[in-house]
């Protein structure tokens, strides 16, 4: 399927949802549903996730580890490229496009973010942004198993993003996984030490975190985003 016409389903959808739902409002209209995924998400994370994150961590040195999360960081420099065209920003998109020229060369693949050490910074861009940028409002929010939380313009936003990574130029199955499962650690394992700011009800203080987070970058940066440097 065509990126053009994956967008045309997404847009058309949105509309089919937004138009005329008086939910659409709502910030959290579905939290005891909600609370029941995040108890799964969280049941999973706890005996899973967290444990081989850990073990990541603890045996990983800093210089690999840091590596391989500027890796992935700069596969994500396509999408902010292509998010940023899609919003007519031209400035940041040729930055995103000039960090992962450099860094996939110079930088090995990313593994060393020289662009940054030469001062060229991008703003990250997702098409859930891209759709806020076009006037799609946020929607309720959703927890989704194993995805975790998000708006409902960012859920339908998820596919356009999955299918602009370079990963879904691996053919081979098992390798992709890897990959992904590798993504997934590294950056569970980076959230560890920012655990310690999450106080009160857990479900009520991310969900939180996550909206602000989502205004603040669809602003880009314009609102205070307190949390920024440690979520």
């Amino acid at each position: 399927m065509s990126l053009s016409r994956l967008v045309g389903i997404g847009l058309l959808l949105v509309q089919l949802i937004f138009i005329g739902s008086p939910q659409a409002s709502e910030v959290d209209p579905f939290e005891p549903v909600n609370r029941k995924v995040f108890a799964f998400n969280e049941f999973l994370d706890r005996w899973l996730v967290k444990p081989v994150a850990k073990v990541y961590q603890w045996s990983t040195p800093s210089m690999i580890d840091q590596g391989v999360s500027n890796i992935f960081y700069n596969i994500a420099e396509i999408r902010n490229g292509v998010n940023s065209l899609l919003q007519a920003d031209l400035s940041n998109s040729g930055k995103s496009s000039a960090r992962f020229l450099i860094n996939t060369t110079v930088g090995l693949l990313g593994f060393f973010d020289v662009a940054s050490y030469w001062k060229l910074e991008s703003e990250k861009e997702d098409f859930g942004q891209t759709l806020a940028v076009w006037g799609v409002a946020d929607g309720p929010y959703i927890v989704l198993p194993m995805l975790g939380g998000r708006n409902l313009r960012d859920t339908l936003a998820f596919a356009p993003d999955v299918y602009l990574s370079p990963l879904e130029g691996v053919h081979h199955v098992s390798t992709r996984n890897i990959i992904r499962a590798i993504d997934l650690i590294d950056t569970r394992a980076d959230l560890i030490d920012a655990e310690q700011l999450v106080s009160g009800d857990r479900y009520g203080f991310l969900r939180d975190i996550y909206l602000q987070r989502r205004a603040s970058a669809i602003a880009n940066g314009d609102l205070d985003d307190d949390f920024e440097e440690d979520f």
